[in-house]
């Protein structure tokens, strides 16, 4: 029985491996795509394509532009200024990354419709020469590409002027494409003006970096090319795309003019990013006044685009940098210009199979023949082996080879000739464990471990104590910061606050940038989960205070925290369908507490703690706010502030502000009642808050909120 069960184990490893490669290269599972996609980031980082005299220049709307010339959107005869500038400097194509979807509201016909004038100033205002009449005269006398934006709703078809045609090598390929409903596009005036139109959209991966730029989109039933694609086209005076495809439609290359580029199967380009050059980036200020020499840009490609913070056009690249979104579309022309075109060939997957395959066989064989340490030892010099040459053909050849997956399979592969004997019975424990140990509450892993049961799809009511927190200003403090800076101080801040839920054994709902969703009383039923969620939200609050103090007593500007406290029954448990699921709650008291986080800014308040959650905590000392009834509810809420150590020096002491405030609900209380009290105790903020309404003629404590 022994040696029928060794032969048979040497029989089926080299079999399960097979059979495991074949399905890992398969399914092709998003963690092994975010792998890759890492993998290649890392080819980049070692070796950044090197940019050497720059084809495409970049007229920058920067910051000192916007300071010097006005805030955006400038006057359309600014813009017509540069269009001709550019011209008298004779530049191949100019491409905006700009949608000029609406007329010029400083035109002066569009100001006398705005400022209702009477004759004769409107006439007279009138008569005057038309912005956007000005910008289309500037447009047909350039080589100009103007951008549209496509989009997957549904809208009003409007179809961007069709300059080009396309030539197809082999069968039409729109089904592979990224298919859009609708586009924004340029005023009737300026598209028909135009050299060429073309999409700006990115299509980030599931991390928001941009590493590849669809060059051909299929809006509706055409065929749109991109802003690269058309400026390409301008700028060497060609009027045909020559798109060859596949035997099954999938595109293999597009033509324009001179240049062959490779593309994926979605008829997406990779780009090969350059570091960032300073010399990319004229001001627009300084074409302006004159100050560019016109050799400069003699012949080279125009993008008009816009690096300033303020207009949030900034994209997340593989080098690990937040730049411009023109800058993407800058490093896209400059490496196809250049010659240096990354690719992911269609050979690429075939190869990487076949490596697996015969790789994942031979480990198997090895594994099930010779000691662990040999086998070992021969596993790592073929990973070694395998990984140097993904980084030769990437170097040399400027090829993608995905090594990960191979690797995995490898790996995989000893691992299961390893454990073999014990798979079966620790397989759904280990799995469980490892994949979601750092992604869920403890708690949560633990009841999975125990339960296996519970992994199947539904959900059960339960009445459950929620906590919302927010973090206010972090988007401000990410413009201040340096991003690597920033992204530190929040990991850190939410590793400490999620150390603390933890503590008092709460379950993480989920994180949303800065902000935090505690459940408690799942999955694991707790009596005692109303004071458990109001404990734990006076820590964090602790923590959160003197955090913010610690920070800004450094100099750095980091907000409070504010936080909303609710209890209710809920829907509890998995969600989703067979292919992903999330555990969570579902219900009006998750909205609710979500909304007290967020009423606080109103209030003034940093904790807002309702009725629900109250009456399960008989020691707490609190104060009432009053009765909210929240944007879209019907009912009021009564609602408590806890009174905390670290703010009670500035509030005004808890009778005198209830006798107070039940003389509000008894509506015998006036505004000089809460002005009185409020001198002595300028910082609080309730004092601050009733003050302002009685002020304004509301009697009692009932509070209608106007917004989230």
């Amino acid at each position: 029985m022994h040696k029928f069960s060794i032969q048979s184990a040497n029989v089926f490893l080299p079999i399960a491996a097979l059979i495991l490669a074949l399905a890992i290269l398969w399914a092709d599972l998003t963690p092994l795509q975010t792998l890759r996609n890492q993998l290649f980031d890392q080819y980049q980082h070692g070796s950044a394509r090197h940019s050497t005299g720059l084809a495409v220049q970049i007229i920058d709307i920067d910051d000192e532009s916007l300071a010097r010339l006005g805030q955006w959107p400038w006057p359309r005869t600014r813009l017509a200024a540069i269009i001709n500038k550019l011209q008298e400097a004779k530049v191949a194509a100019i491409g905006f990354d700009v949608v000029f979807a609406e007329a010029d509201h400083s035109s002066p016909q569009a100001m006398a419709e705005l400022w209702s004038l009477q004759e004769p100033l409107k006439s007279t205002l009138t008569a005057l020469p038309n912005h956007d009449t000005i910008f289309a005269q500037s447009i047909k006398t350039a080589p100009v590409v103007l951008g549209l934006t496509v989009r997957r709703e549904t809208g009003p078809e409007q179809q961007s002027t069709p300059q080009y045609r396309y030539v197809y090598a082999g069968p039409e390929p729109s089904r592979w494409l990224h298919s859009f409903q609708s586009a924004i596009v340029a005023l009737p005036a300026f598209e028909y003006a135009a050299s060429g139109n073309g999409a700006l959209n990115f299509i980030p991966d599931q991390d928001g970096i941009v590493r590849r730029i669809p060059l051909l989109l299929k809006l509706g039933n055409k065929l749109v090319p991109s802003l690269d694609a058309e400026v390409l086209r301008v700028a060497q005076g060609g009027q045909n795309y020559i798109i060859k495809t596949l035997a099954n439609g999938q595109p293999d290359t597009l033509r324009i003019g001179s240049f062959t580029i490779p593309l994926t199967e979605h008829g997406e380009a990779w780009i090969h990013y350059a570091k960032p050059d300073p010399a990319r980036y004229l001001s627009a200020w300084k074409l302006l006044a004159g100050q560019i020499p016109a050799p400069t840009l003699k012949g080279k490609m125009i993008l008009i685009g816009s690096s300033a913070q303020g207009l949030m056009d900034l994209r997340f690249s593989p080098l690990g940098q937040i730049i411009p979104g023109v800058e993407v579309h800058a490093q896209m022309l400059e490496q196809i210009s250049s010659g240096s075109v990354l690719q992911r060939p269609g050979w690429a997957r075939s190869t990487e199979s076949i490596i697996s395959l015969l790789g994942a066989l031979a480990i198997g064989l090895l594994t099930m023949r010779f000691r662990a340490l040999f086998a070992a030892s021969i596993t790592l010099i073929g990973l070694l082996i395998l990984q140097l040459l993904g980084w030769y053909t990437f170097r040399q050849h400027a090829l993608l080879l995905d090594t990960v997956t191979p690797a995995l399979i490898f790996i995989t592969t000893f691992t299961l000739g390893s454990l073999i004997h014990h798979w079966q019975s620790e397989r759904k424990q280990r799995w469980i464990k490892q994949a979601f140990s750092r992604y869920v509450s403890p708690n949560r892993v633990s009841h999975l471990i125990a339960n296996p049961d519970s992994m199947a799809l539904g959900g059960r009511r339960q009445e459950c104590s929620f906590i919302f927190t927010d973090l206010a200003n972090f988007t401000a403090l990410m413009e201040k910061l340096d991003p690597a800076d920033a992204v530190a101080l929040l990991n850190d801040y939410l590793d400490q606050m999620i150390a603390i839920a933890f503590k008092y054994e709460g379950t993480l709902d989920r994180i949303v940038g800065d902000a935090l969703a505690i459940m408690f009383s799942a999955p694991v039923t707790q009596a005692d989960h109303q004071s458990r969620a109001l404990n734990c939200a006076l820590e964090m609050d602790l923590f959160a205070s003197d955090y913010s103090a610690a920070l800004n007593a450094r100099g750095t500007p980091f907000g409070i925290t504010r936080i909303g406290i609710h209890s209710g029954e809920v829907i509890v448990g998995n969600f989703g369908g067979r292919t992903l699921f999330d555990y969570r709650a579902l219900g009006d008291a998750v909205n609710t507490a979500s909304r007290l986080e967020s009423v606080n800014k109103h209030l003034g308040t940093t904790i807002c703690l309702s009725q629900a959650t109250l009456s399960g905590c008989s020691h707490a000392e609190v104060r009432p706010i009053g009765r909210l009834i929240l944007k879209g509810k019907s009912q009021p809420l009564q609602v408590f502030e806890p009174v905390t150590s670290q703010r009670v020096a500035n509030y005004a002491p808890l009778e005198q502000y209830c006798k107070l405030y039940q003389a509000m609900v008894d509506g015998a209380a006036t505004a000089n009642d809460f002005n009185q009290l409020a001198q002595q105790y300028p910082q609080d903020p309730l004092l601050t808050l009733h003050l302002d309404r009685l002020s304004k003629g509301e009697q009692s404590d009932l509070i209608v909120m106007t917004q989230k």
